[in-house]
């Protein structure tokens, strides 16, 4: 039985929250996510706040307290350690209503990404890993290749509000949003499959959830990683496309397994 959809008004509920930065968006998203949890739009059970420079922004400006904790590290570090005991509680224990959540920054590198990349060469020592360049354009209007293979790709072509939420109706062409990243991804890969074996997408999707602030679930990144597992369970060659996206925008990169 399919079960009954939660109230409209009712709170948004998380576990713990991780935000990735301290500096003027990390701490735009933590003081929202508090507003939010005061008003009862949101429960969540902390969050922590990543970032190396133990005097960030959010450290200053926010402080500490039972709910919310600054965590200094790197954030490639951080992420090692944690999605290694988030993937031992997963097999422990089935995942529950309350989701462990990342926030991401827009200006953060693709961070996911290349901790697939490590988690690749540590399962597959001496197999080639590595980033392919991606020989097909995926179609959107912009498209910025960086030197490290990532690509930066969006269906705006105009200047987005800051912390817009991409609601239904765009606030900048006041017409309907028509477009959807993951939708355009799942094409992509069919494309480059028609030239070289690929799998995916693997996509982290970043989704509003209160307060103008956006997250994807912990879940869906160990679910990533299984799913490269799978793709290079066989030994034969192949890529898989990555994408950490929202509806509009999104920063995609090619990971290529080579022959065991």
């Amino acid at each position: 039985m399919t079960a009954a959809p939660a109230p409209a008004d009712a709170p948004v509920r998380l576990g713990e929250v991780i935000i990735i930065g301290g500096g003027c968006y990390g701490t735009f998203y933590a003081r929202q996510l508090a507003q939010a949890k005061r008003r009862g739009r949101a429960e969540f059970a902390r969050l922590l706040v990543v970032d190396r420079d133990p005097d960030c922004r959010a450290r200053r400006e926010l402080g500490e307290g039972e709910d919310r904790r600054l965590v200094v590290a790197d954030w490639a570090g951080f992420l090692d350690d944690y999605l290694a005991q988030a993937a031992v509680r997963r097999r422990s224990a089935p995942t529950g209503p309350v989701e462990d959540v990342i926030v991401p920054s827009p200006l953060m590198p693709h961070l996911l990404y290349e901790w697939l990349v490590r988690r690749a060469r540590a399962r597959w020592p001496g197999r080639e890993i590595a980033t392919a360049p991606m020989p097909l354009d995926p179609g959107t209007p912009y498209d910025a290749a960086a030197p490290d293979g990532t690509r930066f790709v969006s269906f705006a072509d105009w200047l987005c509000p800051t912390h817009c939420i991409e609601p239904a109706i765009c606030p900048v062409i006041r017409s309907p949003r028509t477009w959807e990243m993951s939708d355009r991804l799942a094409e992509l890969v069919r494309r480059l499959d028609r030239r070289r074996p690929t799998v995916g997408p693997v996509l982290f999707v970043t989704r509003h959830r209160a307060f103008g602030v956006g997250d994807f679930p912990v879940a869906s990144v160990l679910a990533g990683d299984e799913l490269v597992a799978d793709a290079g369970r066989s030994g034969d060659p192949v890529d898989v496309l990555v994408g950490t996206i929202s509806a509009c925008h999104g920063a995609v990169s090619l990971l290529r397994l080579g022959a065991a």
